[in-house]
């Protein structure tokens, strides 16, 4: 376009000087002015001017401006000069024009120029056409190469791809049983495909056999457990019916960090014990969806798949409301039930508008399940928790067929202790509604047939633990609950971990104790820090030399009186450090934060002892999570005996917190 300017004004100018050069010659500028009149608005030519080799406008265009002229004085000069016609592009008025001057001669010398001036704004919106056309045309082909090469990397290579991984899956999982090969019409994987099949075979044959041997195992109680003899137990029990446990506590929370979905487990020992045994059995999770995110990933029957990365039961969502969370969980459960069952004297409190709130719960939760379980013959069902403990009278009136059990993962009081709940009739009548009812121990069965045969009446049978009441038999059994926790651990790995913790709390002490515990007032994190003071007062050889690391999880924190325990832990903490710390040293490290069973496995590793101090537990996982961890034989166990644990783990350090 630059050259087709230029040719066009260098032709234009040569047929105009056979007659602008005899006329400016002889003086005539009426003639010349008529001639640059002439082309005004003719094909892109903005006006004519005619010049002399003084620099003075002979005549120009009436449409021309004069500061444009002036402004390309020295390129009219320049060319006048070296009698050699010349053009420039230059701007005015933010519009590109083409400024071309040709030098008049009388015959003899350069006696002026004739300049022409064209509007060449038209080459910026041919050069945006330009752009704007190829643009498209590149993007359509991008567009087609795209999706081409989509349809070929999925034909080619993902497909197979995706077929051997699903079928190894498959072999992994147990849920193939025959080990057939597997065929991929890509040329490029049949070498592979033919390995991953022999692969394949030998996960579904040493499944078999492990099916096998856990089946011969079954009758033998020295046989550990594993989860593939925990699946043929749940085989040869239950017959193929499908289990539906129901708790508060879910299993995996989804929440919004940075405009992404995070899913985590929460803290839970109920979660700790009964994830594995899900994973391994399968069948339907009912709880409360509590986090932020849990609405955007269910779908509309509020389920969803877990875990994550390997599904392998279902997680169905209850959604309670504000009002409801208040009542039924923070008010009755917490400040409730929570404090009368356990002895650390912390006064419970009743209100009638969350026993109302509570019943309220307990109905969502067992009209969900039933709805899961509405095709289902003779389903089982597992009730967790004194949260839900009007969930089995419910059920059961609905669904006769139902085996229901219900688990009790906190202590039972003594009758006299329980008879100061205004609705205890209520709740026993819920609870009785379970075929089996499951306490940690002995004792705490012991309690609550007491307290039946106190408050109900009832048919009790202590040969067989049992209680009828309406007709219908409840067994009452003791399950000491625990865990599946990993034993492996790298020694590299191990020393690198036990690094990145010291530096991460700044201890740099020769001893290491630790506790972990929700932050709860029954756990006995006070008196613990009151032992700290009391061995470093007793022992000034350890101070420097001694660190103890407390990781408590915040718990319940809507509720006032785990509020205030926060801030007793944290101005407790604070005056023992006070009194002790020296240079960059401080006795107690506290971390309020959450860790995975992972990084609470490096812990655990790290310490030399675990304390455990609770003032009531009904089990308590911590410890036996630090003894499970510790499979190099070393640490100390310090364990109140006011935990069922210490009822199993005789061998630790017994203690009266």
């Amino acid at each position: 376009m630059t050259s087709d300017i230029q040719y066009r004004s260098s032709l234009l100018a040569k047929s105009l000087k056979e007659s602008v050069e005899p006329n400016f010659i002889n003086n005539s500028d009426a003639y010349l002015k008529d001639i640059v009149e002439k082309f005004v608005d003719k094909q892109r030519i903005a006006g004519l001017a005619v010049v002399d080799n003084t620099g003075k406008v002979i005549t120009q265009s009436s449409t021309l401006p004069q500061s444009l002229l002036q402004s390309q004085q020295t390129v009219i000069t320049n060319v006048m000069d070296a009698d050699l016609e010349n053009g420039v592009f230059t701007t005015y008025n933010n519009k590109r024009m083409y400024i071309f001057a040709s030098p008049l001669e009388d015959g003899k010398s350069v006696v002026g120029a004739l300049v022409i001036v064209q509007n060449a704004s038209y080459m910026d919106t041919r050069i945006f056409e330009i752009i704007q056309n190829n643009f498209i045309r590149l993007l359509i082909q991008a567009i087609i190469v795209s999706v081409l090469s989509v349809l070929l990397i999925r034909w080619v290579i993902y497909e197979p791809i995706k077929t051997m991984v699903d079928a190894l899956r498959l072999a992994r999982t147990g849920s193939a049983d025959k080990p057939t090969q597997y065929k991929v019409s890509s040329f490029f994987f049949q070498p592979l495909a033919k390995e991953l099949s022999r692969v394949r075979q030998t996960l579904l044959e040493a499944r078999l056999q492990a099916s096998e041997e856990a089946k011969q195992t079954l009758e033998r109680l020295d046989s550990p457990w594993t989860s593939q003899r925990l699946q043929e137990f749940i085989k040869d029990i239950a017959k193929d019916r499908k289990i539906f446990l129901i708790s508060n506590r879910e299993p995996y929370v989804h929440k919004k960090v940075n405009n992404h979905i995070v899913v985590s487990p929460p803290v839970s020992g109920m979660v700790t014990a009964l994830e594995s045994v899900m994973q391994s059995c399968g069948g339907t999770w009912v709880a409360y969806g509590s986090g932020d995110a849990d609405r955007d990933v269910v779908d509309k029957k509020d389920s969803i798949a877990v875990p994550p990365d390997d599904p392998k039961y279902t997680l169905k969502r209850v959604w309670l409301t504000k009002d409801e969370i208040n009542g039924y969980y923070n008010g009755f459960s917490n400040e409730g039930l929570w404090p009368l069952c356990h002895r650390a004297y912390a006064r419970p409190i009743f209100r009638r508008e969350d026993w109302e709130q509570y019943k309220i719960a307990n109905e969502k939760f067992a009209h969900a399940a039933l709805a899961a379980m509405k095709y289902t013959e003779h389903p089982i069902v597992f009730v967790q928790d004194f949260h839900l403990a009007l969930v089995p009278a419910i059920i059961k009136k609905s669904r006769p067929d139902a085996t229901i059990g219900i688990f009790w993962h906190i202590p039972w009081p003594n009758p006299e202790s329980f008879s100061i709940l205004p609705w205890k009739k209520e709740i026993l009548d819920g609870i009785l509604g379970a075929d089996v009812v499951g306490f940690h121990t002995q004792l705490h069965c012991n309690n609550f047939i007491e307290t039946v045969s106190r408050e109900v009446e009832s048919l009790v049978d202590l040969e067989r633990f049992t209680i009828t009441r309406n007709n219908h038999m409840s067994f009452i059994k003791p399950f000491p609950i625990s865990i599946a926790f990993p034993l492996a651990v790298d020694k590299q790995t191990e020393k690198t971990d036990e690094e990145k913790i010291r530096k991460e709390f700044g201890m740099k002490s020769e001893f290491i104790g630790l506790g972990v515990d929700r932050l709860d007032y029954t756990k006995g994190i006070l008196e613990r820090l009151k032992a700290v003071e009391i061995f470093l007062t007793k022992n000034p050889q350890y101070r420097e030399k001694f660190t103890f690391l407390q990781i408590s999880v915040p718990s319940r924190t809507e509720v006032k009186r785990y509020q205030d325990f926060r801030k007793e832990v944290e101005t407790e903490v604070e005056r023992i450090n006070n009194i002790f710390k020296k240079n960059s040293w401080k006795p107690i490290v506290l971390s309020l934060k959450a860790y995975s069973h992972q990084e609470v496995f490096r812990f655990y590793r790290l310490a030399n002892f675990c304390l455990v101090s609770s003032l009531h537990d009904g089990m308590n996982l911590v410890a036996k999570e630090f003894v499970a961890a510790r499979s190099d034989e070393k640490g100390v166990l310090i364990l109140s005996e006011f935990t069922g644990a210490s009822r199993e783990l005789a061998s630790a350090l017994l203690i009266n917190p």
